[in-house]
């Protein structure tokens, strides 16, 4: 970003509750023009946007209050003391200005310039609430600027005072008088000074009557509907994601990479050498085109994500999921994460990101690779129809169920163990309800589904040629499958499968490749062992032995794409521990299984 010479660069920092809007008005304000990281040494996300060279827009984390209790307090503690901050661009809910104001009692001592921006005011006259913009400045010692972020109302004017730096020129010393006759020494005082100037400013006409989130609300959160409902758009959004919209444009994607630009390359490379050809063919296009797939189906799920928590719903689903999610040492947002994982577990991570608490944000982390994706169920259908023909349905409902059960005791476990500290409290906001602004969908989605592909993308491309390597070469050159180094290295490693019932080195081979992406397990059998699986696998293995192998696949390390993306949200050391753990417990269960129900066969 170029910076004029005219005039140096501001930068506002844009704060407040959250669900007052806070992410529409960075949208409107910055458009495109934005840049999305972490924050330093946390995994909380970092938005900077630009309205033109002159003005910075730094989106600090909503919180409740400057207590420092959470990273994102914390953050926004430490950004605001920086020096960096130029002016504070303080959102609040007009419908609610008594809760909001609290926060902007804690700016105040920053003495930095702020722009108290109101926002929902159209909310708060469908109320009642009656609000004297001019008397309410001069009470704050405050510039107030009223808007309606969801419709765009007010916005241009907003931007217009930022660009002409009308801020700096209106006299505001910011060194509120009300600090030196009242020390805020507690939050019932705080609260008390704030209902004092809001009776001499705010004026309520309202006949009570129930505004239309009360009348959803008896409705959404009705102690006999609730759960009904909860379950029913958690069905319209799986189906939405992956049955209705998004899955049918993967499968279409996929049919255009796989069918139409795969062969169209092949022919192109015909005249190469064979080598080359299949490391483009086979090895890189096979390889990346697996994750670009994913992309319609982490569009869709990010879109439904936005429209929920835009709308308001979010906040519920997170109030009525709390006291169950908890039991596992989480808070009810996790809930979303975990849901979203039996999909896919890459983008049930990314949305991690909504959690407040670093705390869960790792745990739920931790947990969700044993929500059985997707990539699993091919796996179990051949295995199942194979082994357990007439009985599919509950082979596959049972690893489902269980990798519920093992991610509700392996989170009983890290509630008192690892996690056991920083156990904040849970604190949630009902907003009212409202249509999402449809650019703010738009630019929200985009960006989920553009750092999935940066993030995961360029580690498969790496990892594809690797994978490609070892299928096809051994100390001599190239070769077969069989005496490539794949095959080598599945023999080294089979014998750690012996107390588990299925050691063949083919068998440990497609576990190995299966870290590439679970679907590649069945592919790799189908190489190696060739013809049909549905006859060839029961001479591989027994009953027992393949419930065993599946609860492997269940529990094993997950997707080189959820590492690579583990790595990226959280680091090497939290990628590496997930790996680690899920590959131990994945083999003491599976050796409990296959061991256990030997001794029982062998008893009866």
């Amino acid at each position: 970003m170029v910076v004029s010479d005219s005039k140096r660069m501001i930068t506002a920092a844009l704060i407040g509750n959250p669900n007052v809007g806070k992410t529409t008005l960075f949208n409107l304000l910055t458009g495109l023009n934005q840049h999305v990281g972490n924050w330093p040494g946390v995994t909380v996300e970092k938005k900077e946007g630009f309205i033109n060279d002159d003005v910075k827009i730094v989106d600090l984390p909503g919180i409740y209050a400057m207590d420092t209790y959470s990273n994102e307090e914390k953050i926004s503690k430490s950004f605001l003391e920086s020096g960096h901050v130029d002016l504070i661009l303080n959102i609040v809910d007009a419908s609610n200005l008594k809760r909001n104001l609290y926060l902007t009692m804690q700016l105040k001592e920053f003495n930095i310039p702020i722009v108290l921006i109101l926002n929902m005011v159209d909310v708060a006259e469908n109320k009642g609430i009656k609000i004297d913009y001019e008397k309410l400045s001069k009470l704050l010692d405050v510039m107030v600027v009223p808007i309606v972020a969801s419709k765009g109302k007010g916005v241009e004017k907003l931007e217009e005072l930022l660009i002409n730096e009308v801020f700096s020129k209106a006299n505001y010393d910011n060194e509120n008088q009300y600090h030196n006759k009242l020390d805020f020494k507690s939050e019932a005082e705080t609260y008390k000074y704030i209902e004092g100037i809001l009776l001499q400013c705010v004026a309520s006409t309202s006949e009570n009557t129930a505004t239309i989130t009360e009348r959803l609300d008896k409705i959404l959160i009705n102690k006999f509907l609730a759960y009904p409902i909860l379950v029913a758009i958690a069905y319209f959004i799986f189906q939405f994601t992956f049955s209705w919209v998004g899955q049918p444009l993967a499968d279409l994607l996929d049919t255009f990479v796989n069918d139409w630009f795969a062969p169209h390359v092949d022919i192109l490379l015909s005249g190469t050498s064979s080598w080359f050809k299949s490391l483009i063919v086979d090895g890189i296009i096979g390889g990346v085109g697996s994750v670009i797939v994913f992309l319609p189906v982490i569009l869709a799920l990010f879109l439904c994500i936005s429209f929920l928590e835009d709308s308001g719903y979010m906040a519920r689903v997170a109030f009525l999921m709390d006291k169950i999610i908890r039991k596992m040492g989480l808070s009810g947002k996790a809930f979303i994460p975990l849901i979203i994982s039996f999909g896919c577990n890459v983008p049930g991570l990314m949305s991690t990101r909504t959690l407040e608490s670093e705390k869960d944000r790792k745990m739920t982390a931790l947990l969700l690779p044993f929500m059985s994706c997707n990539a699993r169920l091919p796996i179990y259908l051949v295995m199942a129809g194979a082994l357990f023909r007439g009985h599919e349905a509950l082979i596959v409902a049972s690893l489902y169920a269980l990798g519920v059960v093992v991610a509700f005791f392996v989170g009983i476990l890290f509630k008192n163990t690892i996690f056991k500290k920083d156990d904040e409290p849970f604190i949630i906001e009902l907003p009212e309800y409202k249509l999402p602004e449809l650019k703010s969908l738009a630019v929200h989605t985009w960006e989920k589904g553009k750092g999935f592909l940066k993030k995961a993308g360029t580690i498969i491309f790496s990892v594809s040629i690797i994978v490609w390597i070892l299928s096809n070469f051994n100390f001599s050159g190239m070769t077969e499958i069989n005496k490539s180094f794949i095959a080598y290295i599945g023999r080294f490693i089979s014998p750690i499968f012996i107390p588990l019932g299925f050691a063949s080195w083919q068998n440990s081979a497609s576990l190995l490749t299966g870290i590439m992406a679970k679907e590649v397990v069945v592919g790799t059998m189908g190489v190696i062992y060739g013809g049909n699986l549905t006859k060839v696998l029961p001479t591989v293995f027994t009953p027992i032995s393949a419930i065993s192998f599946l609860i492997f696949v269940l529990l094993y390390t997950p997707c080189i794409s959820l590492i690579a993306t583990m790595k990226k949200e959280y680091g090497w050391k939290m990628a590496s521990f997930s790996v680690a753990y899920q590959l131990v417990l994945a083999w003491l269960v599976s050796f409990i299984v296959y061991n256990g129900g030997n001794l029982i066969l062998k008893i009866f």
